[in-house]
C-alpha cells in the first residue's frame, strides 16, 4: 500500500509550530509512528519498546533527553514516565535561553498510562492530538475505493490495508490477543482473560444500543463495578467509545443512557465472527455496523481537524430517536443513518419532529445512506455516506 497522507497533518503541523512538544495519542497500530517519521524526518527516532534504550532512559532521564540537541520522536513514551519530568526541565531551560529549535514529538498508545504523567509535568508545554485509524476520506484520497460492506468489514487499521485482505482476520485476531496480553493484563491485572474476551464480544454485539452495565455484568459473571472499570480502560485505549444522549431543558423525558460504539468496525467484525464482507449484507447487525461506521467517521473528522464540536444521539421516552446529532457553535446538525440504498421519505419523520421541537436551533439535517443519488431539497437532504 502506498503512503496515505493523514487528514490530521495540517493540524499536527500547527500544534508542532506552537508548542515545544507535541503528544500524539491513539490506539496501537493506527499509524502514529509512520506519520511522525514520514513527516518529520529531521527528528531522530527513539523507540522505547526497545528494552535496552528504555533502561538507559529510566536510569538517567535528564542526560538521555539532553543528548537530543535538535529534538526527537519518542515512541511509546508511557513506558518511560521518568522522561516527562526531564522534558519539563529541558523545555523550561530552552525557553530561558530563547532556544526554539529543539522540538519533541511524543507518541503513546494508551491514555491511562500517558496523560496523567503528561498533565502533571508538561502542562502548557505540549499540544495533545489523537490519531485514530483511517477515516473514509483518507481511504478515498488514497484511491482505496470499496463498497460500504467492505469498509465495514476491513475497518481502518493501516496494517489491514497494507496486507492481503485474506489476512484481515488473522491481523485482527493478533491485535486482540496482543492487546489483551500487553495492555489489559498489565494495566488491569485481569485474573480471568476468558471473561474479559467474553466482555469484548458482548460489547461488539451491543453496538448502537443503549448501554446496560447490569445486563453485561450478569452475562459475563462479574460485578457491575468491574464492567465500569473495563469500559473505562477500553475507552482510554481507543477500542470503543460511548455516545452520550443529547440533553436539553425543553424535554426532561430524554433517555440518560449512552450508546456503545467501536472506533473500528473491522475490529468489531472480528469479535462478531464475521469472516468476509459478503456475509455482512445479510447479517442482522448490518444496520448497526453501518451506523457505527458513520458515527466513528464523524468522530475521526472532528479529531483530525481539531474541531471542538460534540456528537450525541437523540432519544426520548416516546421512542423518537435520531442517530447522530452534532453540536456546533452555530446550532445542531441532525442525521438519520440508514444502511439501505433506497431513500424513503419516512426516514425524515423523526428529524422533522426535532426541527418542529427546536426550530432554528437545527441548522442542518438529513439522511445518510448507501445510495448513489443525493437529494437536496429545501426541507431535507439525502447524503451518500462517502460525501457526507
Amino acid at each position: 500500500m502506498k503512503y496515505i497522507q493523514r487528514d490530521i497533518l495540517p493540524y499536527l503541523r500547527k500544534i508542532y509550530d506552537a508548542f515545544p512538544t507535541v503528544t500524539l495519542c491513539g490506539p496501537r497500530q493506527s499509524g502514529k509512528t509512520t506519520l511522525c517519521r514520514r513527516e518529520f524526518p529531521n527528528l531522530e527516532y527513539v523507540n522505547f519498546e526497545n528494552s535496552g534504550i528504555r533502561q538507559i532512559a529510566i536510569e538517567d532521564p535528564v542526560s538521555f533527553v539532553a543528548q537530543y540537541t535538535k529534538g526527537a520522536i519518542f515512541d511509546e513514551i508511557q513506558l518511560v514516565p521518568e522522561i516527562f519530568s526531564a522534558l519539563q526541565v529541558l523545555i523550561d531551560e530552552d525557553r530561558f535561553k530563547d532556544n526554539h529549535d529543539r522540538k519533541f514529538i511524543l507518541t503513546g498508545s494508551a491514555n491511562f498510562g500517558l496523560l496523567p504523567n503528561m498533565r502533571q509535568s508538561l502542562a502548557g508545554r505540549t499540544g495533545v492530538l489523537t490519531l485514530l485509524p483511517f477515516s473514509l476520506h483518507e481511504l478515498q484520497q488514497g484511491g482505496l475505493d470499496r463498497s460500504a460492506d467492505e469498509y465495514i468489514y476491513l475497518g481502518g487499521y493501516p496494517g489491514v490495508w497494507d496486507a492481503h485482505f485474506s489476512m484481515k482476520n488473522d491481523i485482527m485476531d493478533n491485535y486482540i490477543n496482543t492487546y489483551v496480553e500487553r495492555d489489559v493484563r498489565r494495566i488491569m491485572e485481569v485474573k480471568d482473560l476468558n471473561k474479559f474476551t467474553t466482555f469484548l464480544k458482548l460489547c461488539a454485539a451491543r453496538i448502537g444500543t443503549e448501554l446496560n452495565r447490569s445486563s453485561i455484568a450478569v452475562e459475563v459473571g462479574v460485578a457491575v463495578s468491574t464492567i465500569d472499570h473495563w469500559l473505562s480502560v477500553l475507552q482510554a485505549s481507543y477500542v470503543l467509545f460511548l455516545l452520550k444522549p443529547w440533553h436539553s431543558n425543553i424535554n426532561k423525558r430524554l433517555t440518560k443512557s449512552p450508546k456503545l460504539y467501536f472506533y473500528d468496525t473491522g475490529l468489531a467484525c472480528t469479535l462478531l465472527n464475521i469472516y468476509d464482507s459478503q456475509s455482512i449484507f445479510l447479517n442482522p447487525m448490518r444496520g448497526q455496523l453501518f451506523e457505527n461506521l458513520i458515527i466513528a467517521d464523524q468522530v475521526k473528522k472532528l479529531v483530525n481537524f481539531g474541531i471542538k464540536d460534540e456528537v450525541f444521539f437523540y432519544r426520548d421516552k416516546s421512542g423518537k430517536e435520531i442517530d447522530l446529532l452534532v453540536s456546533t457553535p452555530t446550532g445542531l446538525r441532525a442525521y438519520e443513518i440508514k444502511s439501505g440504498a433506497v431513500y424513503r421519505p419516512e426516514y425524515m419523520a423523526n428529524i422533522k419532529y426535532l426541527k418542529k421541537l427546536l426550530g432554528d436551533d437545527v441548522v442542518k439535517s438529513g439522511v445518510i445512506y448507501t445510495g448513489e443519488v443525493e437529494l437536496n431539497k429545501p426541507e431535507e437532504g439525502v447524503y451518500n455516506y462517502l460525501r457526507f
